[in-house]
């Protein structure tokens, strides 16, 4: 079964992802060592992101 065209994405509607993932959070700030094993998941503080286009399905 095909997609409608007029439900494709179109590439110039691709745009960075701007929220993280609570996993992702963890992940960048245990890397800086600002959160370890144990540590609360709650109130975490905001991390910047750094990803690039989201792929297209």
């Amino acid at each position: 079964m095909t997609i409608h065209r007029s439900l494709k994405v179109d590439s110039s509607m691709l745009r960075t992802r701007n929220v993280w993932t609570r996993v992702e959070r963890l992940a960048a700030l245990r890397k800086k060592g600002e959160w370890d094993l144990g540590d609360s998941v709650y109130g975490l503080r905001k991390v910047r992101t750094t990803f690039g286009k989201k792929k297209a399905s």
